[in-house]
């Protein structure tokens, strides 16, 4: 028997929580929460950020709106895969986890294949990828037949095959970097 499945929404907020108590998030622009020390609180009395991993750190400079996607995008992760799949009940393909994930977590309307997607959006060159970014790949000998989105520190999400579930890889190793195209933006 398999072990039950958390929800997304579940995952989603106690991911959002986490991050927002470590300091790593912004929760709706709050002042850090004060310490108790010996006695008195005083002014100098608050929670410290403790510096966090790069890509961790990444993502808590960029957007929010991509924020949200990324940890939306890794709530999907284990999903099954699906060819022409467009939700996570029934499985998911490379560019429909990309719709999916970026309809539900900031309302953008991205849809049709992988390469329909890369005729939006901007170009990004790979050294200055941001998380939530999309990044595309040549791996059926067509231009941009892949696509998933970039997570920080030259790793991405994405639904890869029928052998495998939504998973991350490494954008500088292994059998992805060699076929990466370009990054593109779908932010201001």
């Amino acid at each position: 028997m398999s072990a039950p499945r958390t929800s997304l929404a579940t995952l989603l907020a106690s991911s959002s929580l986490v991050l927002g108590a470590c300091g790593v998030l912004s929760l709706g622009g709050q002042d850090p929460a004060p310490v108790a020390s010996r006695g008195r609180v005083g002014a100098d009395d608050t929670a410290r950020a403790v510096p966090a991993p790069a890509a961790v750190s990444q993502l808590a400079r960029h957007n929010p709106k991509a924020n949200d996607v990324v940890l939306f995008a890794l709530g999907l992760i284990e999903t099954g895969y699906r060819f022409g799949g467009k939700n996570p009940e029934a499985g998911l393909d490379c560019s429909g986890m990309v719709s999916y994930v970026y309809e539900k977590s900031v309302d953008m309307q991205l849809k049709g294949s992988a390469a329909d997607l890369a005729r939006k959006g901007k170009v990004v060159p790979a050294e200055k990828l941001q998380p939530g970014d999309l990044v595309f790949f040549n791996t059926r000998n067509k231009p941009r037949s892949h696509v998933g989105i970039y997570i920080g520190d030259d790793r991405f999400v994405h639904a890869p095959n029928s052998r495998g579930k939504v998973r991350t890889e490494s954008l500088k190793k292994g059998w992805f970097a060699a076929r990466f195209e370009e990054g593109r933006s779908y932010f201001d």
